[in-house]
């Protein structure tokens, strides 16, 4: 993989709001490779795994996950040093606001609650696409 192809981690365990995702940022011209993790062990694993491959440009990382839920799996990048300034978006429908505050102790760049409505949740999606892939320059890898 080319260091330029900037790579979506997207760790996301509901299957509808994966499709969601993905047909969100292909509908508007996001065409960057997905990469999804099902859970927050497969998460690290893709992460701090033996695998060749370059880190992401960004995780859009959702909270309530099997195995090891989203603020573990943010602990964890946030510990290591190749991943302590990767871009990381808690993408999630948690209302708790015990939620929202741990995840800006722990680090996260952004917290964006999940949109019930599909056109809402695709704008929101568009938005985060054009911020984190275009607009914003991210730390050197």
């Amino acid at each position: 993989m080319s260091r330029q192809e900037k790579v979506i981690l997207l760790v996301e365990d509901n299957e509808q709001d994966e499709l969601l995702t993905i047909r969100a940022l292909k509908g508007n011209n996001i065409l960057n490779k997905v990469v999804v993790a099902h859970d927050g062990a497969e998460a690290i694993d893709y992460l701090f795994g033996n695998k060749a491959h370059d880190l992401p440009q960004i995780v859009l990382l959702d909270l309530k996950l099997p195995k090891v839920d989203g603020l573990e799996v943010l602990k964890r990048i946030r510990a290591e040093k190749q991943t302590k300034m990767l871009p990381v978006v808690i993408l999630t429908t948690s209302n708790e606001e015990s939620d929202l505050v741990s995840g800006y102790k722990l680090g996260v760049n952004s917290y964006v609650r999940k949109p019930v409505d599909f056109d809402e949740f695709t704008q929101a999606v568009k938005q985060l696409g054009m911020y984190w892939l275009i607009i914003n320059q991210g730390p050197p890898q």
